[in-house]
């Protein structure tokens, strides 16, 4: 079986979702080094993990021939200059999301990693998991009709109270729930619906500062310097109009957090696209045959299991997993750049529509990648 090394930049806290499924999951991944700005942060994971290398920065990890593709996992703001350094020094990398804070950033990443012949990929990988595969398969198999439109729900009060070092999320670039928590809802959307045709967004922020109440910074006061409730239309090209509010300045509901697909048939509640699994449920018309012969009842919603057995826990990683696994065959990965810049394209231009006060038309194409296969081994792709 190959082995993929991967040299990770950066072992805050996403990282060790990453670094327990890389080294307990996905068994065709090998973590190889590691390295953080705060030393002792990578020297906790080279320890904890039993990693091989501790580097003294990204630029001894980028000069590693043993590592196959560098795992960026910075701050948003922090993406651009670290990806753009590892594409020049020759390395693959999979970076978290956003891919860039800006999207001309973004664009001329994925530029330079085609003129190196380089794979460029980008998270969220949520959309691999249990909950957003069989659902998309559902769709597929024509049980509610063709896709109308929908719905796209995001709302907390912020992440003050959780996170030990929230600043950044208020903060530009690369902050606000848009870009934040955004990508995942987006790239679901557009493996149900296709690309995004144009936009029409209003932004602005509730609160001129924010009070961490989580520790160790618990007190401190942000300034806030983005938009924290953003709300947009997405119009698609196949016709259907999608509405998706994310926000910093609501407080939670119970079952808000998901997405609602309305098709011509029918109706589906699909799970929270910031996770690998959840609940699909189907509720089909009245009059519509198709709800006899699946035996789903009419009108009412009926749950519906997922046709998948693996990703259904948090299985971070899957993205950098798929990307290893086209490298070694030569196609295309799932989570790749053209994804990632169409998605961008669209988060960002919520908050210039919101400016400009008019909709504005999506550029970067998007090419829908295959699902996963029904029998799939988990932690093995392909």
């Amino acid at each position: 079986m190959a082995t993929t090394r991967i040299g990770i930049v950066g072992t805050g806290d996403i990282s060790g979702i990453y670094l327990k499924n890389i080294t307990e999951k996905f068994t065709e991944l090998e973590v190889i080094g590691v390295c953080d700005l705060v030393h002792k942060k990578a020297k906790r994971a080279v320890k904890k993990y039993k990693i091989k290398k501790l580097y003294n920065d990204m630029h001894e990890l980028f000069a590693d021939p043993d590592v196959d593709i560098v795992l960026n996992l910075t701050r948003p703001a922090e993406h651009y200059g670290v990806t753009r350094a590892a594409l020049e020094a020759g390395k693959h990398v999979y970076s978290e999301k956003p891919l860039a804070a800006v999207f001309p950033l973004a664009k001329e990443l994925a530029e330079l990693a085609k003129q190196k012949n380089l794979l460029l990929c980008n998270a969220p990988d949520t959309f691999l998991g249990a909950g957003i595969q069989g659902s998309r398969r559902l769709l597929e198999a024509n049980v509610i009709g063709a896709p109308i439109g929908g719905a796209a729900h995001m709302i907390c009060h912020g992440h003050e109270t959780w996170h030990p070092d929230p600043e950044f999320y208020y903060k530009t670039p690369g902050g606000g729930p848009m870009l934040d928590m955004g990508p995942y809802y987006v790239t679901a959307l557009v493996h149900f619906f296709g690309p995004v045709k144009g936009v029409m967004g209003m932004a602005h922020a509730t609160y001129p500062t924010r009070t961490i109440t989580s520790k160790p910074l618990k007190g401190t006061t942000i300034d806030v310097s983005v938009p924290t409730h953003q709300t947009a239309l997405l119009r698609f090209q196949s016709g259907a109009v999608v509405t998706l509010i994310t926000t910093f300045d609501a407080y939670s509901m119970p079952g808000v957090n998901n997405l609602e697909i309305y098709g011509e048939r029918g109706n589906m509640i699909v799970p929270d696209p910031n996770g690998f699994d959840g609940e699909i449920k189907i509720k089909i018309g009245e009059t519509n045959s198709v709800g006899a012969k699946h035996n789903w009842g009419h009108g009412e919603w009926i749950p519906i299991d997922t046709p998948y057995d693996v990703y259904k826990e948090n299985s971070r990683g899957l993205g950098l997993a798929d990307m290893a696994k086209a490298l070694q065959t030569g196609r295309t990965p799932r989570a790749n750049a053209g994804q990632a810049l169409h998605v961008l394209e669209v988060l960002t231009a919520v908050a210039a529509s919101s400016d400009a006060g008019r909709e504005i038309i999506i550029e970067t194409p998007f090419e829908l990648q295959p699902t996963l296969p029904l029998n799939a081994t988990e932690g093995i792709l392909d």
